[in-house]
């Protein structure tokens, strides 16, 4: 326990740096997910072909094949950033993917005679979707969206093996110096992880009843 005493700053930077990682990488692939699931459900046909290969692309590509693509490849293409930023630039774009996928789930659950109905007061495609269609999608696919965030904070440990120190990366270097100590290191970690889910879930939890309430 001394060890993780000893320590105890600069694992709290690593948590933090892993809550920072995921959180933009959250905003991120949400905003992006988003659209793509409008793409999907678009009446435009090459807007809905993006949106169906770039989901069905992404989402048979192993996660590391896409840090590896998007960390040394945007170099080579002139794009230079830290290691943090192509990080989240990877779990992004990778992420996005399944988003996309659990608010088009969400939509198809919607009565079409909901949108007819808002055709026929005159709304648009867009205000359609943005007044209609998508507030009782997001609400429909809470739980699955939460899964989604969770398992996106989990890939972020991904991001050590490309120089981000985030939790995971702190671990290890814990491990390599303290080799007699594992079994607190892992224990410790696992708790700080575990923290970080069961509070995401909780406050997700809160926000469907209040949402079923109203």
């Amino acid at each position: 326990m001394q060890v993780l005493i000893d320590n105890w700053g600069s694992i709290l930077r690593a948590f933090l740096e892993t809550l920072e990682l995921a959180g933009l990488s959250a905003v991120v692939c949400l905003i992006v997910g988003s659209l793509l699931a409008v793409m999907r459900v678009s009446p435009i046909p090459p807007l809905r072909l993006f949106g169906s290969g770039y989901v069905t692309i992404v989402r048979n590509t192993p996660l590391v094949l896409v840090f590896i693509l998007v960390v040394h490849g945007l170099p080579e293409l002139g794009l230079k950033g830290s290691f943090f930023t192509r990080a989240v630039i990877a779990l992004s774009v990778y992420t996005a993917a399944f988003v996309c996928e659990v608010l088009r789930s969400g939509m198809l659950t919607i009565p079409a005679g909901q949108a007819e109905a808002a055709r026929a007061l005159g709304m648009t495609f867009g205000q359609n979707l943005r007044l209609v269609i998508m507030p009782q999608a997001v609400r429909a696919v809470l739980p699955p969206l939460t899964s989604v965030m969770i398992a996106l904070l989990k890939n972020t440990a991904i991001a050590e093996a490309f120089g981000v120190a985030e939790a995971t990366g702190k671990m290890d270097d814990l491990v390599r110096d303290h080799a007699d100590a594992i079994l607190p290191i892992f224990i410790a970690f696992a708790a700080g992880y575990m923290i970080i889910t069961l509070g995401l879930s909780r406050i997700v939890a809160w926000y469907e009843r209040r949402a079923a309430a109203s």
